[in-house]
């Protein structure tokens, strides 16, 4: 049986894509979210499926969809319909990732050294971070993905990104804090460390102090998603997260 926070925990996702969007088109078994100040930004121009779809009918409705663009990205919610619809997608040339939705249970920490910053703060750090991750990407490309968190002030009540300085003053790492103090509900999202910091105590800090901020707005579901094939959702474990569900994604360039 899915665990009784996932309701809720999806239904926050589904409207935290909707609000952040310039643009949405109501579609069968969900919604696609456009934004044009931010057209190199897969994330800010997906396919989101939160209801029940017809399986097959999946690939045609995301061609219809996100047609203008080079790529298709759908992220499934509900892990019943991403399971069902992966074997489809996959034949229609999609890869398949699954995302663990980890929910924290442990004692929250004390705050720690990190602060509420401002994206100006975020843009050095994040610029180098793109390029490293995307070497060829040209200037409009990296600066669409540094500026689309912009956009992430219109998904929730209160939007937070959350750093943790050297002593010289650098955001060595960062996150986004997404609240609604209304439902209880926090999300943690894009924790990122630079690689020049790492293993120095700074992501603690960052996540410490986000579970800390959430804490006190009254936010009793705290959680955040992994990659169910990458390391991190270990380091999430021995902070106090467990895995509650899974949500699906599926793209194809």
């Amino acid at each position: 049986m899915p665990h009784s926070a996932m309701p809720r925990i999806t239904s926050f996702m589904s409207a935290f894509a909707r609000r952040q969007a310039a643009r949405v088109v109501d579609l069968p078994g969900g919604f696609a979210v456009h934004d044009d100040a931010f057209a190199h930004s897969r994330a800010n121009n997906q396919l989101v499926v939160d209801t029940a779809v017809a399986p097959e009918a999946l690939p045609g409705i995301a061609d219809e969809a996100l047609g203008h663009l080079p790529y298709r990205l759908i992220s499934v919610l509900d892990d019943e319909v991403g399971t069902a619809c992966a074997e489809p997608l996959v034949r229609a040339g999609y890869t398949h990732s699954t995302y663990l939705v980890m929910l924290h249970a442990g004692p929250v920490p004390a705050a720690g050294p990190a602060e509420v910053v401002d994206l100006d703060a975020l843009r050095v750090p994040l610029t180098r971070r793109w390029r490293d991750l995307i070497p060829d990407a040209d200037d409009a490309e990296v600066r669409h993905l540094v500026d689309r968190r912009e956009a992430r002030h219109r998904g929730a009540e209160v939007v937070r990104f959350i750093g943790a300085r050297t002593e010289e003053g650098e955001v060595a790492s960062w996150a986004d804090l997404y609240l609604e103090p209304a439902t209880g509900m926090a999300q943690i999202e894009d924790l990122i460390t630079s690689e020049a910091h790492l293993r120095r105590g700074y992501a603690d800090a960052v996540l410490s102090a986000a579970l800390r901020l959430a804490a006190d707005q009254d936010c009793g579901t705290r959680f955040l998603t992994a990659d169910a094939a990458d390391w991190p959702r270990h380091w999430y474990e021995r902070r106090g997260f467990s895995v509650i569900g899974h949500t699906h994604c599926f793209e194809r360039v």
